[in-house]
């Protein structure tokens, strides 16, 4: 199950399963991305590392939090 926060703080279980595809790449590195991020810019993924690294100055901006990294532990016991 996947989970967004809003700016409110607020964190929403999505039970519609994965947002995320495999197409969808880390913008620092290239792998595979389990985390959105929306700014005002527009909006950021990441890695689970990349996501985990840039959390703390970006969760100071972002407007959603979009976190699929529980997958990862999904596919390992696969």
């Amino acid at each position: 199950m996947s989970t967004v926060t809003s700016e409110n703080g607020a964190v929403d279980e999505l039970a519609s399963g994965p947002q995320l595809t495999a197409a969808d790449r880390c913008d620092s590195c290239g792998a595979q991305a389990y985390i959105r991020v929306v700014v005002n810019n527009g909006e950021l993924l990441f890695c689970a590392h990349h996501g985990k690294k840039h959390q703390e100055k970006l969760s100071q901006i972002a407007h959603s939090w979009h976190d699929e990294t529980a997958r990862l532990f999904e596919e390992q016991r696969a």
